[in-house]
């Protein structure tokens, strides 16, 4: 089972983000494990998965992040434009991109 998971600043607007992507790899019978935190939770989990996408607002803390995962895991920033249509299909394949 690969590990994604969402950083924003409190995990909430994200989590229908997360279920939109949950809906797209259960479709595709991908074995995901998707979770949202908040940036202050998500330290604890760097160790428990594979790739970490930042919400846009949280984007200036990248370099923060990276600095915590100390290259164990893949970290990116999550389109404006996906987030914004909680497009989870598009925010799937650029988490498993990232995973490759």
């Amino acid at each position: 089972m690969k590990k994604i998971l969402l950083v924003c600043s409190a995990g909430m607007s994200t989590s229908m983000l997360v279920k939109k992507m949950q809906e797209t790899a259960d479709k595709e019978n991908k074995d995901y494990e998707i979770e949202a935190l908040a940036l202050s939770e998500a330290e604890s989990k760097i160790d428990e998965v594979d790739v970490i996408l930042l919400g846009p607002q949280v984007r200036f803390q990248k370099a923060q992040v990276e600095k915590i995962a100390d290259g164990k895991v893949s970290i990116d920033v999550i389109g404006m434009q996906q987030y914004g249509m909680m497009d989870g299909e598009g925010v799937l394949k650029q988490a498993e991109s990232l995973m490759e």
